[in-house]
C-alpha cells in the first residue's frame, strides 16, 4: 500500500508540471518517447537474461500498459475537452476488478462494489459537463483505460504465477523496452516538430523520465503485487483528489472543496471495503494479494 500511496503523490505533482509547462508546448509523442527511453536507461544496468517466455510477456505488458495507453490517451485530447478526458478516465477501477476476476475465474462482489464507489467518488470531484459530440472520444479514453488496467492486472498475475520470488528491479527493463518498441515508431510516424525550447522544459522531461516514469511505474507495479485486486482498483482513482490538492496548494487553482471532500470520503470508504476479511483462508490468496 505504501508504494501506491507514494507514487500517487509523485504523479499528482508530476501531472501538474505537465499541465503547466509542457501541454500544448512540447510534442506529446516526443515527450512520451523521451520518458520511456530515460526510464529504460534507469533499469538497463539491472537487466538480466530471462527465460524467453517471461521476457516476451514483460515486453508485451510494457507495450500495452505504457506504449498503447499513452497513444490512446494523447489522441483523446484531440477529440475531447480536458474535463471530459478526466471524467472518462475514472472507469479504470471497474476494468481492473473485472479483468482480475475473469482471469482468476472468480467473482468478488465486494471489490466490484468498491470499484464502482471509486468511480462515483471520482465523478463527484471531476464532472464538469460534456460537449455534444463526445462518443468517439469516450471510446478512445476507454481504450487507454483498458490498456492501463490490462498492464497492471497482467503484471500482478504474472508475478503471482512465478514459482520462485523474482527481483523485480531486474525484470523492469524488459517492461520499459516494450514501451519503447511502441513509442519509437509512433513518434516517427505521428510526432510533430514542437521540441523543448528552454532549460525548464528539459529539466521537467528529465524528471518525468527518470523519476515519475522510471521510478514511478516500477514502484506502482511492484505495489500491485502487494495489495488485493480491489485495493489496486480503488487506488487508481486516488490520483484525482491528490492532483486537485496539488493544484490548490502549488498553483492556487480554484477547486470545489465540497465535491473534493465528498469524493475523498467515498474513496476512503472504497478502501475500507477492500480490507481483507478475517477467515481461515490465507488473506493474501483470498483477496488477490501476491504472497
Amino acid at each position: 500500500m505504501s508504494y501506491l500511496i507514494a507514487v500517487t503523490l509523485l504523479w499528482a505533482f508530476s501531472f501538474s508540471l505537465i499541465g503547466v509547462y509542457l501541454a500544448g508546448q512540447v510534442d506529446a509523442y516526443f515527450a512520451v518517447l523521451l520518458r520511456v527511453l530515460l526510464a529504460l536507461l534507469v533499469f538497463l544496468p539491472f537487466m538480466r537474461r530471462l527465460p524467453l517466455a517471461l521476457a516476451v510477456k514483460l515486453i508485451a505488458l510494457g507495450a500495452v500498459q505504457l506504449g498503447l495507453m499513452y497513444l490512446f490517451y494523447y489522441q483523446s485530447f484531440l477529440l475531447l475537452t480536458v474535463p471530459e478526458v478526466l471524467i472518462f478516465t475514472i472507469f479504470t477501477p471497474v476494468y481492473i476488478t473485472l479483468l482480475y476476476d475473469v482471469l482468476q475465474r472468480r467473482f468478488n462482489n465486494r471489490f466490484l462494489m468498491a470499484a464502482l464507489l471509486a468511480v462515483v467518488a471520482a465523478a463527484i470531484m471531476r464532472f464538469d459537463g460534456l460537449t455534444q459530440d463526445y462518443w468517439l472520444g469516450f471510446v478512445v479514453v476507454q481504450a487507454a483505460n483498458l490498456c492501463f488496467a490490462m498492464g497492471q492486472v497482467g503484471y500482478k498475475i504474472l508475478l503471482e504465477q512465478q514459482p520462485v520470488k523474482l527481483a523485480q528491479h531486474q525484470l523492469f527493463g524488459w517492461f520499459y523496452l516494450g514501451a519503447v518498441i511502441v513509442a519509437l515508431p509512433a513518434w516517427w510516424v505521428l510526432g510533430g516538430t514542437q521540441y523543448p525550447h528552454n532549460a525548464t522544459q528539459w529539466t521537467i522531461l528529465l524528471w518525468l523520465g527518470l523519476v515519475a516514469s522510471g521510478g514511478g511505474y516500477y514502484c506502482w507495479n511492484k505495489g500491485t503485487t502487494l495489495v488485493s485486486s480491489g485495493m489496486l482498483a480503488v487506488m487508481n482513482n486516488m490520483l484525482i483528489p491528490a492532483g486537485l490538492v496539488v493544484n490548490i496548494v502549488l498553483w492556487n487553482r480554484n477547486e470545489n472543496l465540497l465535491s473534493l471532500t465528498t469524493g475523498s470520503a467515498l474513496l476512503l470508504l472504497s478502501c475500507m471495503l477492500c480490507k481483507p476479511v478475517r477467515n481461515s483462508v490465507n488473506p493474501g490468496v483470498a483477496n488477490g494479494q501476491t504472497n
